[in-house]
């Protein structure tokens, strides 16, 4: 959050401020969200190695991504992959 403060050029507390205001949550919560979309949609697209993925969004271990993971999605990343890629392997192709 302190980076997108910083990027926004005001403080951290600032940005909280105006978030609470226009967007009626805060910005930890925006992130978090967006953090959680981008490795559902991957672990959906293809098998991931979950410590690097917990990595590359910036958790600083993977422990705490399966617990994010889990408290947003509903289930830990794993079993989630798995019943997303057998939903998508089901999915009728179009032939246009």
């Amino acid at each position: 959050m302190s980076q997108l403060a910083a990027f926004a050029g005001m403080s951290a507390r600032q940005l909280q401020r105006m978030f609470a205001e226009y967007v009626g949550i805060g910005p930890k919560w925006v992130i978090r969200r967006a953090r959680m979309q981008e490795a559902a949609a991957r672990a959906a697209a293809e098998p991931q190695d979950w410590s690097a993925l917990a990595a590359e969004l910036g958790y600083a271990d993977q422990a705490h991504f399966t617990r994010d993971f889990t408290a947003s999605i509903g289930t830990s990343p794993a079993p989630y992959a798995s019943s997303a890629r057998r939903r998508n392997d089901f999915r009728p192709t179009r032939h246009d």
